[in-house]
């Protein structure tokens, strides 16, 4: 065996050492669908403070899970689920079927309307896109993305969140600041960076992140 071999040997072993324990699975579990902070995350299991302290930092430690900054609040921070761990394992448990995904961001001039556009590409369920604070009109970089990859994508005013959102909508919010406004009811939180002003390249990576995300939610919901 090389030494290759033997290092990602060694690395499944890690992982699945990791997720040797019910309350990481847990953690795990809910990170398959959304981002989160540790602080919501520890809202949701009955565990004491330095318990799941010490549960967070085994999964990171071990590649399952990332954190990082918010770009709203800075000083809160979000955990993510690592993409190799979260393809290993699998779809997980079907969701209730909404009625509609409602994709939010902030300015409604970027991911919200990529994310909607996609949806539309994968999954018969209707979807929409909003902000809290929404701009003018879609950002350029938005309609170059999409041209580039051929992408249906419907040139409209972006819309507030309040004219949109409907009580049995499944609200997905894909940044921080979105997730963070009092008024989004989101059940779902991507923390995906904001491509406005960082050129071509981030607005591909942000296109690649939320097409990721999205075929891994629509797997999981079963009109």
């Amino acid at each position: 065996m090389d030494v290759e071999q033997q290092d990602e040997l060694e690395r499944r072993a890690t992982v699945h050492a990791a997720l040797g324990d019910p309350v990481r699975l847990r953690i795990v579990d809910i990170l398959q669908t959304s981002d989160a902070s540790p602080t919501e995350i520890a809202g949701m299991l009955a565990v004491p403070s330095n318990l799941f302290a010490h549960h967070v930092q085994t999964l990171v430690s071990a590649g399952v899970v990332s954190r990082h900054s918010s770009e709203g609040d800075g000083r809160r921070t979000y955990l993510h689920l690592e993409q190799d761990t979260f393809e290993s394992l699998g779809t997980g448990s079907p969701r209730p079927v909404p009625k509609r995904v409602l994709f939010v961001c902030t300015g409604n001039t970027a991911r919200s309307h990529l994310a909607a556009a996609l949806w539309r590409q994968v999954s018969p369920i209707p979807a929409a896109s909003a902000g809290t604070h929404p701009a003018d009109r879609i950002n350029p970089g938005t309609i170059d993305v999409a041209t580039r990859r051929e992408l249906d994508l419907p040139i409209v005013e972006p819309r507030r969140v309040e004219d949109v959102l409907d009580p049995d909508d499944l609200v997905v919010t894909v940044c921080d600041r979105a997730h963070e406004a009092p008024k989004v009811p989101g059940e779902l939180h991507w923390s995906i960076p904001d491509p406005v002003g960082n050129g071509a390249e981030a607005f591909d990576t942000a296109y690649d992140e939320l097409e990721r995300r999205i075929r891994a939610l629509a797997s999981r919901l079963h009109p």
